[in-house]
C-alpha cells in the first residue's frame, strides 16, 4: 500500500494545531514550538532522506 502525504498540507494544518495549543495553554509555549519546528525539518528533509 503506497500513502501519499501532501507536504503542502500538512504544513498549515501543524501550524493551526500548535496555534490552537499554544492559546489553550501558553505555558506549553517552548514544547509546542520545538515539536514544530522538529515536524517542518523533518518533513522538509523526508523526500532526501529516502533516496
Amino acid at each position: 500500500m503506497n500513502i501519499h502525504v501532501d507536504i503542502g498540507l500538512v504544513q498549515p494544518a501543524i501550524a493551526l494545531i500548535a496555534g490552537i495549543l499554544i492559546l489553550v495553554a501558553p505555558s506549553l509555549l517552548n514544547y509546542v514550538v520545538a515539536l514544530y519546528l522538529i515536524v517542518l525539518g523533518v518533513t522538509g528533509l523526508w523526500p532526501h532522506l529516502l533516496g
